[in-house]
C-alpha cells in the first residue's frame, strides 16, 4: 500500500474544500496587493521622480557597493565565525568533562537569550565609540557571531545526538578514540541532518545585519537614509531595500535546497544494497 497508515488520504469533498480554501486565499492575497498598490498611487508614491534613483547608475552603484556588498561581507564573516564557535561550543556541551561542558553550557545559554541589538550596542560602546580599536562594522560581526554561534551550538549538539547510537558504538568497537568517532563518524553524518537549520540561521544572520543601522554600521539600511533624505522617497526606498533582502534570502534558500537534495541523493546511492553472487562473492 502506498498510503501511510498515519495519514488518511482526503476524499473528494476534502479535496474540493481545500481547493476552495486555496482559491479564496489567492484572491485575498491579490486583493491586499491591489489595495497596497492603490494606496501607493493615491499617495503619489508611484511617481517616477521617487523611483528614479533606483534606475540611475550612480545611485545603483551606491546601493550595491556601499550597501549590499557591506551587508554581504558582514553576514559572511558572521556566519563563518559563528559556525566555528558553534561547532566548538556544541562539541563542548557533549564533553564528558564537567569543566568543559558547564562553561560551554553557560556561554550558549547566555548569548542565545541575549537580544542581538543589545549585543551590538554593548560591543559598540565597548570597542568602537571614541577611540575604540574596532569599527561599527566589526561590532555588528561580533554581536552576530556570538548570538548565532550560540544558536548553532545547539544545532550541532542536536544533530550529533540525532545520529543513530549504533554508529558510534560500531566505531568504538573497532578501537576508535572519541575524537576520531566525532570527526570521522558523527559530524559527517550529522551535517546532513543539521543543514536546513544551519541555512536558516544564515538567513537570520543576513537579516540581522540591518540592526547595525542603530550603531552607524554600513549596509543596506544605512544607504537608505541619505537616499530618502535627498529625494523624500521613504516608502519606495523601504520597498527597494526590502526587495533586495528578500531576493538575497531566496537565493540563499535555493542554494541550500539544491545542496540538501544533492547530499540526500548521495546518501541514498550509498545506502543501495549490493547483491552478492553466492558462489563467487562478487557484487553484481
Amino acid at each position: 500500500m502506498s498510503a501511510s497508515v498515519l495519514f488518511d488520504a482526503p476524499g473528494p469533498k476534502a479535496v474540493a474544500r481545500h481547493r476552495t480554501y486555496s482559491i479564496v486565499s489567492i484572491l485575498v492575497l491579490v486583493a491586499l496587493v491591489a489595495f497596497a498598490v492603490w494606496r501607493l498611487y493615491d499617495r503619489d508614491q508611484l511617481d517616477y521622480a521617487l523611483w528614479e534613483p533606483f534606475v540611475t547608475p550612480k545611485y545603483l552603484e551606491f546601493i550595491l557597493v556601499d550597501g549590499l556588498l557591506q551587508t554581504l561581507k558582514m553576514a559572511f564573516f558572521s556566519i563563518i565565525f559563528a559556525v566555528v564557535i558553534g561547532l566548538v561550543l556544541g562539541i563542548g556541551k557533549l564533553s564528558d568533562r564537567g569543566w568543559i561542558r558547564w562553561p560551554a553550557w553557560l556561554v550558549v545559554e547566555f548569548f542565545r537569550a541575549a537580544p542581538v541589538l543589545l549585543l551590538m550596542v554593548f560591543a559598540f560602546f565597548l570597542l568602537s565609540i571614541g577611540n575604540g580599536p574596532l569599527s561599527p562594522f566589526w561590532c555588528v560581526v561580533i554581536a552576530l557571531t556570538l548570538y548565532n554561534g550560540a544558536v548553532l551550538a545547539e544545532v550541532f549538539r542536536a544533530g550529533i545526538n540525532a545520529v543513530p547510537q549504533g554508529q558510534s558504538e560500531a566505531a568504538y568497537a573497532i578501537g576508535m578514540r572519541k575524537s576520531q568517532v566525532m570527526t570521522t563518524v558523527l559530524l559527517p553524518q550529522g551535517v546532513k541532518i543539521m543543514l536546513p537549520s544551519i541555512i536558516s540561521q544564515m538567513v537570520v544572520a543576513l537579516k540581522d545585519t540591518s540592526l547595525g543601522y542603530y550603531i552607524t554600521a554600513p549596509g543596506l539600511t544605512a544607504v537608505g537614509k541619505p537616499l530618502y533624505l535627498e529625494f523624500g522617497n521613504q516608502v519606495p526606498t523601504a520597498i527597494v531595500i526590502t526587495g533586495i533582502y528578500v531576493t538575497i534570502n531566496l537565493i540563499l534558500t535555493w542554494i541550500a535546497t539544491v545542496l540538501q537534495k544533492r547530499l540526500v541523493g548521495e546518501k541514498k546511492m550509498l545506502d543501495v544494497p549490493m547483491v552478492g553472487d553466492a558462489q563467487s562473492g562478487r557484487a553484481v
